[in-house]
């Protein structure tokens, strides 16, 4: 991806909020955009690269509930965060309980805005990373659970979650990274009977090891620095639902013993608080870590995990299950064929037996990145290898692998600074003319439209017209 700042949409119809908010933004490195309200956010990004969107509740034509809606529905990785006033904080958390990642009370304080922001980017973040939800009536016949494929691997973990969805048993789902943990979790929640109650997910590994007692039990006011209202925390949220705890091996040992408190008791504090808080939470943990060997090593407690893995899960590796990867690409070659207004027919068989043979060390996610970059690239009526990544021609041995045009290796060097240095140059310049493709193949996606070109890169306008000027492509589609 070229260099860039995060972009941050701030949304609210008060035009001093809106300077005072991006003013303090702009001063700690981010770029910042405002609209007045939900119609002017949602033009904006559908024609820009966001980050994350801070938006208040009550705006005129579209509040901030409309919105939180409608980014959920058309850019569902893209992270809200709510700005609430007093006597709003209700709706904050029902908010909340939508899918926004946090609120933010006003008058603001400084502090809270920063670690509130980096938390809420860095889910961003990590959202991207995660597969992401399929959605239910594009699913191809026979597949269940929002899950794709038919191997017997599948087959048996829809056994799984046929057996456990209905139970209130605290389940944890293991497994490499992509491999869909956060989809087996959504789907046991909405085939319970806590099906109408919320569903909260937390990635623990966004939250700093300060802030995650908050986040979980929530606070009172005044309990720390920046605790300017009182605040429920994730297990309150999602009382009589589920609470999902991703990546549960990165909480520190000291919250463990707290965490483990409120599994066996159903009762917890906020921070700073005396109330003592009855909850009814169904827990689903996930990790790609190896718990044992983190037992083992002291970094997990021992009753924790035996806490957790009431009954485990252990998703299965696409390696292990390679007769699914056509379904796979088939259905997200349609979803981006739909998301970036393509009209691809299909994938060809080169580029299929490529697909079928790879290792996938990024599993689902992993494919799923392949294909959308095939489909945003491809020139064709069908994807070919051509439009895959390069190291999928090494997986079948009756594909020939090119070296990419233009591309010369350094000759023997007489000394090693001096062949040091070419070859930086010589990285450099593959790194340029990598950078002016894809620049160039956004831009003929497009028609020449810098905007939704920029869109595509994930890159602000302005980043890519100065990467347009530095490459020399500013004339070209002036």
């Amino acid at each position: 991806m070229l260099d860039g700042k995060q972009q941050i949409l701030v949304v609210d119809d008060e035009a001093n909020l809106r300077r005072v908010l991006a003013a303090q933004l702009s001063r700690d490195g981010y770029e910042v955009h405002t609209a007045e309200d939900g119609e002017q956010a949602t033009s904006f990004i559908r024609d820009h690269h966001v980050d994350l969107v801070i938006s208040d509740l009550r705006m005129p034509r579209m509040g901030g509930l409309e919105l939180l809606r409608w980014v959920q529905t058309e850019e569902p990785k893209l992270p809200v965060m709510i700005l609430t006033a007093y006597g709003t904080v209700d709706t904050a958390v029902e908010a909340l309980k939508m899918g926004a990642v946090d609120y933010l009370s006003k008058p603001f304080d400084q502090d809270e805005v920063r670690h509130l922001v980096r938390k809420a980017l860095r889910v961003g973040v990590l959202a991207h990373r995660d597969a992401s939800h399929p959605g239910m009536r594009h699913l191809p016949e026979g597949t269940r659970f929002g899950l794709i494929g038919r191997s017997r691997a599948i087959r048996e973990l829809y056994a799984m979650l046929d057996r456990v969805a209905a139970t209130p048993t605290t389940v944890l789902v293991t497994g490499e990274s992509g491999t869909g943990k956060e989809l087996v979790a959504r789907a046991l929640h909405e085939h319970s009977a806590r099906a109408a109650k919320p569903f909260i997910k937390v990635n623990c590994a966004a939250i700093p090891s300060a802030l995650i007692e908050s986040e979980l039990f929530g606070h009172e006011k005044g309990a720390f620095t920046g605790a300017v209202a009182s605040k429920p925390g994730r297990f309150e949220l999602a009382q009589g639902g589920t609470l999902f705890l991703d990546e549960i091996g990165e909480i520190p040992l000291e919250m463990q013993v707290k965490l483990l408190r409120v599994l066996q008791e159903g009762e917890l504090e906020r921070v700073g608080g005396l109330k003592t808080i009855r909850v009814d939470v169904r827990l689903i943990a996930a990790t790609n870590r190896d718990l044992r060997r983190e037992t083992a090593a002291g970094r997990f407690r021992e009753d924790l995990y035996y806490r957790l893995n009431v009954v485990p899960i252990d998703m299965p590796p696409l390696r292990e299950r390679p007769e699914d990867v056509s379904m796979l690409a088939a259905f997200f070659l349609e979803k981006f064929n739909e998301r970036l207004g393509k009209r691809l027919q299909g994938i060809d068989d080169v580029a299929l037996t490529a697909l079928s043979r790879y290792r996938w060390p990024g599993n689902v996610r992993e494919l799923e990145n392949f294909i959308e970059r095939a489909v945003l690239f491809a020139d064709g009526p069908r994807v070919t290898l051509r439009d895959l990544p390069s190291e999928l021609a090494a997986t079948d041995a009756s594909i020939e692998a090119r070296p990419a045009s233009g591309t010369v290796l350094a000759a023997e060097p007489s000394d090693a600074a001096t062949f040091g240095e070419g070859l930086k140059e010589q990285v450099r310049a593959a790194m340029s003319r990598v950078e002016r493709e894809l620049i160039l193949c956004a831009l003929r996606q497009t028609g020449g439209n810098v905007t939704h070109a920029a869109r595509l890169l994930k890159i602000s306008r302005k980043g890519l017209q100065l990467k347009m000027k530095e490459l020399e492509l500013r004339e070209r589609f002036d």
